[in-house]
């Protein structure tokens, strides 16, 4: 083993250190769940601190495991849950409050008293982004306003504010870094996509003071060194996790499409330099940025996914393990009628509705189990579907789709998925993409990597799936799915 690159995927739920070759093999990882923090309806925070320590334990774990193969390692990598916020103190690194984390609707209200004064319309011709407290703006807005004398520290240039990114890299680098890559700061709603800079008007318009952003870099980029492990090393790749899973999958080519089935869901199509504009509530995004030039994207945000099936664990109690999910689907020979709506935190894309919650359809005497389970896991695939209807909206059909996430273990989730959305859809073989694309970030920054082509040598596909449903059943199950949609929308 000669070269080693550690990547850091901070999620949602868990944070974890992966060990990658160049070629794209896991070598090693290692995984810490944190908890969830819900302070009151619509509310989800995280402790920074947790997040902190559960990075750096998982970060030691793939350190040792890296020196003790006599590998050399090339660099760190870092991947992260987007919009998360944390403000914290420059001079002691101490966070103010908790991380308002990205599924949070606390801001809801927020958001609907600045469409009052201000065209969403126009937001999104700056940003790509909609009005919704989805985003960064209004999260640290929140902060500023109902933390005691945040507001006057941050006149004071005595607070940083960041993504999980930026936290971590300023963790790391013992406060010499204050950075962000351009795929996070395009999840804010203050920083122009096509200026590629942080926008003075939308600023003033949330009431986020300049003084507090972090400096903006290419995704592939000198971040500072870590000074906490043994050695200084490199930070050389961070990449907003949707966007690492893209690179990941090698989506380097306009119209390349990826979907992660994680905590949430994200539909991710490279639309190349061209930034489209989506007339049916889709996001348009950086998908990457590289030696200045910035690729775009069109994304699809799907808040519940594999948080779904956690719900079935920890808040149910219906299954110990969400590898459990796949029989029960199969042991039915239909949906029953059941359908689940799992608007824990609202609906995102097309419908951003904060306001929504989540619902069961379809109950009878003979619901037992499997059939929720079934509802919980058909409702991620019919979810996608609606995001690829409002792309054809716009304009695109893609012919097939590259997955990856925990989620897509279940073979039967896949395959219900290529029905729903009657194209073919391949899974890979490493799944780790988000964590893969960080690595190859810092691959492409070390030189490990001439060029984004010979990244793409390393893909392999495990099993490509082909749709194998009747119209006429595929018809009826989304019928069934938009008349459940539509009695929890606000």
């Amino acid at each position: 083993m000669d070269t080693v690159i550690l990547s850091i995927d901070q999620g949602t739920t868990s944070s974890r250190t992966l060990v990658f070759s160049p070629k794209g093999d896991v070598l090693y990882s290692a995984q810490k769940e944190f908890p969830q923090i819900y302070p009151a309806d619509g509310w989800v925070e995280h402790n920074p601190e947790d997040i902190w320590d559960t990075t750096l334990s998982t970060l030691k774990d793939a350190y040792a495991f890296a020196k003790k193969s006599d590998a050399k390692i090339a660099g760190i990598g870092i991947t992260n849950q987007r919009e998360t916020t944390v403000l914290w103190e420059r001079k002691t690194g101490k966070p103010i409050y908790n991380a308002i984390v990205w599924q949070d609707r606390r801001t809801a209200q927020i958001c609907r008293d600045i469409k009052e004064t201000y065209a969403e319309e126009k937001l999104t011709a700056k940003t790509g982004l909609l009005l919704d407290p989805y985003f960064s703006a209004t999260k640290a807005a929140w902060i500023l306003d109902h933390v005691e004398g945040a507001r006057e520290a941050a006149e004071r240039n005595e607070l940083a504010f960041g993504t999980v990114d930026s936290f971590l890299i300023w963790r790391l680098t013992g406060g010499g870094t204050h950075a962000t890559d351009a795929t996070n700061a395009s999840r804010t709603n203050v920083f122009n996509i096509h200026t590629q800079d942080w926008d003075a008007e939308l600023l003033e318009l949330f009431n986020v003071p300049a003084s507090i952003l972090p400096d903006v870099k290419d995704c592939a980029d000198n971040y500072g060194l870590c000074t906490v492990l043994g050695e200084d090393i490199p930070i050389l790749g961070v990449a907003g996790d949707q966007q690492a899973a893209a690179i990941g999958q090698n989506c380097f080519e306009k119209g390349d499409i990826k979907s992660t089935y994680g905590t949430g869901c994200f539909v991710i199509l490279n639309t190349g330099t061209e930034c489209i504009p989506s007339k049916n509530r889709l996001l348009s995004t950086v998908c990457y940025r590289l030696k200045g030039k910035t690729t775009y994207a069109l994304e699809g945000s799907i808040f519940v996914a594999g948080a779904a099936v956690q719900w079935l664990r920890d808040g149910l109690k219906i299954i110990k393990d969400a590898t459990e999910t796949e029989a029960m689907c199969e042991s039915l020979e239909s949906n029953t009628g059941v359908y689940l709506v799992p608007a824990f935190t609202g609906l995102g894309a097309p419908h951003w509705d904060p306001d929504a919650r989540g619902a069961i359809f379809g109950l009878t005497r003979d619901t037992g189990r499997a059939e929720i389970a079934r509802a919980t896991v058909e409702s991620v695939c019919y979810q996608t579907y609606d995001l690829f209807k409002a792309m054809s909206e716009d304009g695109v059909t893609p012919a097939s789709l590259r997955v990856d996430g925990g989620m897509v273990y279940n073979s039967w989730m896949v395959q219900h998925l290529s029905n729903v959305l009657d194209i073919p859809v391949d899974r890979p073989k490493v799944l780790e993409t988000t964590a893969l694309g960080a690595a190859y970030l810092v691959g492409l920054q070390a030189g490990l990597y001439k060029s984004l082509d010979e990244v793409k040598e390393n893909w392999q596909i495990d099993r490509a799936f082909t749709p194998s449903m009747e119209t006429t059943e595929r018809d009826t199950l989304l019928g069934g799915w938009n008349i459940a949609v539509s009695k929890v929308l606000t």
